[in-house]
């Protein structure tokens, strides 16, 4: 089985050559997501990050991670003796997916709704009604984020289009 998380969380450059894979996914073991999808067992082996470390990693503000603690999006996986949040890499490859439909328009819970639909796919228990579910919630994220990126291309294309006017008026002023 395909790890979702891995697959959701790739860096830009690894999403363009996952691309070009004809559609087949990155297979991965499940052994990093043993039990709750969302922390993964408590194996104390395992890399633990703070605060300070995910958000230059993420390139997110301490705020926003602390917000998504507290709206329920991301957890972290464990604290320190001093209380300060420990987040796995598993915790970190759910920033990286909230992270990517932040600019695309995603309210906190749609963002919510996705992950839920991304723990679903990526269980073992789950059954054949709730991966079907999860999977049409999966189609239409993706409907939803080809119309924003499709509406955000025209923005963009609008932008170009100002900036090269603004450029003429200056060449013509001078």
């Amino acid at each position: 089985m395909p790890d979702l998380w891995k697959r959701a969380s790739l860096a830009p450059s690894r999403v363009a050559a996952a691309a070009g894979t004809g559609g087949t996914t990155v297979e991965t073991s499940l052994s990093e997501f043993a039990g709750d999808a969302r922390h993964p067992g408590d194996d104390s082996t395992e890399p633990r990050y703070q605060i300070g470390a995910v958000a230059e990693r993420t390139e997110l503000s301490h705020h926003t991670l602390r917000h998504w603690d507290e709206a329920g999006l991301v957890s972290p996986s464990g604290r320190s003796e001093g209380g300060f949040r420990l987040y796995s890499e598993a915790d970190v490859r759910r920033i990286l997916v909230i992270r990517r439909m932040k600019p695309i328009g995603f309210t906190l819970e749609q963002m919510q709704q996705l992950l839920d639909a991304l723990d679903v796919l990526q269980s073992a228990d789950s059954g054949a009604e709730e991966r079907s579910a999860a999977h049409a919630a999966l189609l239409s994220f993706a409907e939803q984020t080809q119309q924003s990126l499709d509406r955000i291309s025209r923005h963009l294309a609008y932008g170009r289009e100002f900036s090269g006017l603004l450029a003429d008026l200056i060449h013509a002023t001078e």
